[in-house]
């Protein structure tokens, strides 16, 4: 059976419903449109950059996980970005960014000193004291 971009969208949307509360939900993924599901890639339409950079940033892993769920693990997922090109009467522009889920993330590494000059005391950390107490029969 061959799937539409449509119908394999809202069945990810079935599966982000259940998943994200309602108000991020009708905020970042009910303006999404689908635009094309061609070898195991789904482009879909996101309103600005800032919307792509925000869906990345906070929900590309639920965005991958879906799609592969959808679509298999070779699933990807690409953006269609409108950009606004300041004449009305002109329909917008857009621009395809691929998504980076498909990419395998790396931890970096976080450079701090391995030495510390003036180490900082624990404030829950309860001192005892040495009383020795002798027991007399």
């Amino acid at each position: 059976m061959n799937k539409t971009c449509e119908q394999v969208w809202e069945r990810c949307l079935n599966i982000i419903r259940d998943i994200v509360e309602w108000q991020p939900f009708k905020t970042w993924f009910e303006p999404i449109k689908p635009i094309k599901l061609e070898n195991n890639v789904l482009t879909i339409q996101v309103p600005s950059q800032f919307f792509y950079e925000y869906l990345e940033e906070h929900y590309v892993g639920l965005l991958g996980k879906t799609i592969k769920r959808e679509l298999g693990k070779e699933a990807r997922l690409e953006y269609r970005i409108v950009v606004e090109n300041g004449t009305p009467h002109q329909h917008p522009k857009t621009v395809n960014m691929p998504t980076q889920f498909s990419k395998p993330q790396k931890d970096s590494e976080v450079d701090f000193p391995l030495t510390i000059q003036n180490p900082v005391k624990n404030p829950f950390v309860i001192p005892v004291l040495n009383v020795c107490r002798s027991i007399r029969s």
